[in-house]
């Protein structure tokens, strides 16, 4: 009986030092995969952190109007390019998020100061860095003012009435009619030309606001309007039962750029390193996608 008894107490003795050294075992392990998690996390934050400061661009020798911020000339209001939010304050748009998405990349903050588009250029360099509002990059603007490398490219287009049976095969075909244009655009510039060459005879309406053409258009003030083909590409489809692109010229390609101040290198720069970056990286098509190619 003594024997069978102190033959148990061995095992119990044994089973307890067993479980003894499993336990620190499972101890070791758990020490050893926190040990190896804390080092993974710190090294994750390393690689973000290194990933946000590649993104950092050097502006040191940047002269900006006010320090830490990149002051912004816009016309708000000539959708999808810029246009307000529903709080009627905030702007927003494809512009808008380009030029903030540059600005991040120079580690500014964005000031947009809106600015009527007649005269807006008057403003570079002493209102505002830099104007972005879908600005056609044109020689003649060359000769006043400097450019950022392409952000986007357009074309002038025709809108009609959606009831409008007319064929427009190109900008010759609006011989006779009354257009609407907004002033001081590139739209502008090319119609005044076909009309002063006597290329057409046509009528031009010229307005302050892009958005007062579609108005008189769909008031039957007008008989189209021409564009670009940007904004038409914003506009008609969430208006499909009022308009219809009739015609695309794209004989004659344009680009927009970021307008700055003449000689000033040193943001021309830095706004190109930001704006190939986000090439690179997809945040511009991406940017695209979002204003133009959800409208459809």
């Amino acid at each position: 009986m003594k024997k069978a008894v102190k033959f148990l107490a061995l095992c119990l003795v044994l089973a307890l030092a067993m479980s003894m050294v499993v336990a620190c075992s499972k101890d070791d392990k758990k020490e050893e995969t926190k040990k190896e998690d804390t080092k993974n996390d710190t090294k994750n934050e390393d690689t973000k952190t290194e990933t946000k400061e590649n993104k950092t661009i050097d502006i040191s020798g940047v002269k900006l109007l006010n320090e830490g911020v990149l002051t912004v000339g816009s016309e708000v209001g000539y959708p999808p390019f810029e246009d307000f939010a529903e709080d009627g304050k905030t702007p927003i748009g494809y512009d808008m998020d380009i030029i903030s998405e540059v600005a991040d990349r120079l580690g500014l903050k964005v000031n947009v100061i809106n600015t009527a588009w007649d005269g807006i250029f008057a403003g570079i360099g002493e209102n505002y860095d830099v104007v972005c509002s879908a600005v056609t990059i044109t020689a003649d603007r060359k000769e006043t003012m400097d450019f950022s490398t392409p952000y986007i490219d357009n074309y002038q287009a025709v809108v009609l009435r959606k009831d409008d049976t007319r064929k427009i095969e190109s900008l010759k075909d609006l011989d006779g009619m009354v257009i609407s244009l907004q002033k001081e655009t590139t739209s502008e510039v090319l119609m005044q030309d076909y009309k002063g060459t006597g290329t057409i005879s046509v009528e031009i309406v010229a307005n302050e606001k892009v958005t007062t053409c579609f108005t008189q258009l769909e008031n039957k003030e007008v008989d189209a309007v021409v564009v670009d083909s940007t904004v038409a590409d914003g506009i008609v489809p969430k208006n499909t039962d009022k308009y219809v692109i009739a015609y695309v010229d794209k004989s004659e390609p344009e680009q927009f750029g970021i307008a700055m101040k003449k000689g000033n290198t040193e943001l021309q720069k830095a706004i190109n390193e930001a704006l190939a970056q986000m090439a690179e990286e997809g945040v511009i098509e991406d940017t695209y996608d979002y204003w133009f190619k959800s409208a459809e």
